[in-house]
């Protein structure tokens, strides 16, 4: 009897393998098919326009929300029809006074409250705040951002931390407190303000270089993550040098062929980019050509365009917010 018994679970665990290499093969087969279609999918995207979400009813958190990109998103949101917009920041004043413009001006309703985002239980406390007095957060959006503009013999050390807690630790606490309720509800958004630097760095911002490349790599892993998770996206920006106080100060040598973005300009393509669930956006357009060009030229043709670009002395005039 056990000698057909083993025969029997043999037999059977052989039709399993065999099972399982047919549909491996199934989709190894399939796999080109379904690139494909994805590559089409996109180019289609480009040609016509994508169904844009409704952001009637959204409550928008931005941290670093009182000035800057910041102050810019809180207003692109209210103008979209978000129902609340929460303004995360350090600094009270310029917090109020977004605040009351976004209110004056769009008539949605806006709070806000002092929270430094590289302090872990400070984010934890107000985010709890926010839920009592406020609500559910539905869409989330890293924004806060600091540079120390120098280079690394030249940095302090708590500058340097500093720098990482807020630009890379600080996404961590925010999404730890505000993605579960997220994935709840099944509906939601997480979004970054992220930075081009990430992917090409410069000398003389390397604690900012440095935390943006973190804060890029949380967001792709963070995106792969929640694939399977209906109602619920990630979209990443990396703009080029945008004309805020923050980087003030910092010179390319064409300024004709790269001039800085306009903070209203990244607001307006974040909202957009939202509402159609675009995962990574480069600003402008032609970024792209930096990351096709960082794959396929050598190191010292990179280091080329370095420096007839004015990339490699850029922040030698830095005297932007730290």
């Amino acid at each position: 009897m056990w000698i057909v018994q083993l025969y029997s679970q043999k037999k059977a665990s052989l039709y399993l393998k065999v099972v399982m290499e047919l549909n491996n093969l199934g989709h190894a087969l399939i796999f080109p098919f379904n690139i494909l279609f994805c590559i089409l999918k996109a180019c289609f995207g480009l040609l016509l326009p994508s169904r844009r979400k409704d952001l009637r009813g959204e409550v928008v958190l931005i941290t670093g929300g009182g000035r800057g990109i910041g102050r810019h998103l809180g207003k692109e949101f209210a103008k979209h029809g978000a129902k609340k917009v929460i303004l995360w920041g350090r600094t009270e004043r310029c917090l109020k006074e977004t605040c009351e413009e976004i209110s004056l001006t769009t008539g949605v309703e806006c709070h806000y409250f002092l929270c430094d985002v590289a302090n872990r239980e400070e984010v934890y406390k107000q985010a709890k705040v926010v839920r009592e007095k406020v609500g559910d957060v539905t869409i989330l959006v890293n924004n806060a951002a600091v540079v120390h503009g120098k280079s690394l013999m030249d940095s302090d050390d708590d500058a340097l931390m500093k720098t990482q807690h807020i630009n890379t630790l600080g996404q961590f606490w925010t999404t730890k407190a505000f993605l579960p309720r997220i994935l709840e509800l099944c509906h939601g958004h997480v979004v970054c303000i992220n930075s081009i630097l990430s992917l090409s760095s410069i000398p003389g911002a390397i604690d900012y270089c440095t935390s943006k490349a973190s804060s890029l790599a949380f967001m792709e892993s963070l995106t792969l993550g929640l694939l399977d998770c209906p109602g619920v996206g990630c979209t990443t920006v990396l703009p080029f040098h945008t004309n805020t106080d923050m980087f003030q100060g910092m010179k390319v040598r064409f300024p004709q062929l790269f001039p800085p973005l306009n903070p209203e300009l990244v607001a307006q393509r974040t909202v957009d980019a939202v509402r159609t669930n675009t995962p990574f956006v480069y600003l402008p357009w032609t970024m792209h050509a930096l990351v096709i060009l960082k794959s396929l030229l050598p190191q010292a043709a990179l280091e080329e365009i370095h420096r007839f670009s004015g990339c490699y002395t850029c922040m030698d005039t830095f005297k932007g917010r730290t």
